[in-house]
């Protein structure tokens, strides 16, 4: 799975990706977790407002912080086998 946070390093951005990884941790999957910062790799993915979530390639969220849980929900969703 690879997971990559888009931003250019903003507090929240900083949040989200602190989050991603714990929950990451947490469920016990194998994943590749990136933070991309550079402005024309984050607007191949049209998102408008950062922080913004991409996994697998389709953008899950953008201009807010989920919380460890929301994401875990979403790794869940696409992998059934996460830990709760």
């Amino acid at each position: 799975m690879e997971i990559k946070i888009l931003g250019v390093g903003c507090a929240k951005c900083i949040a989200l990706e602190k989050s991603v990884r714990e929950a990451v941790e947490e469920a016990g999957i194998n994943a590749e977790v990136k933070k991309v910062t550079d402005i024309g790799e984050i607007m191949e993915y049209e998102v408008m407002m950062t922080p913004a979530l991409v996994i697998n390639n389709k953008v899950k969220s953008t201009g807010k912080i989920l919380t460890m849980e929301e994401i875990k929900k979403m790794l869940q969703d696409l992998n059934p086998e996460v830990k709760k």
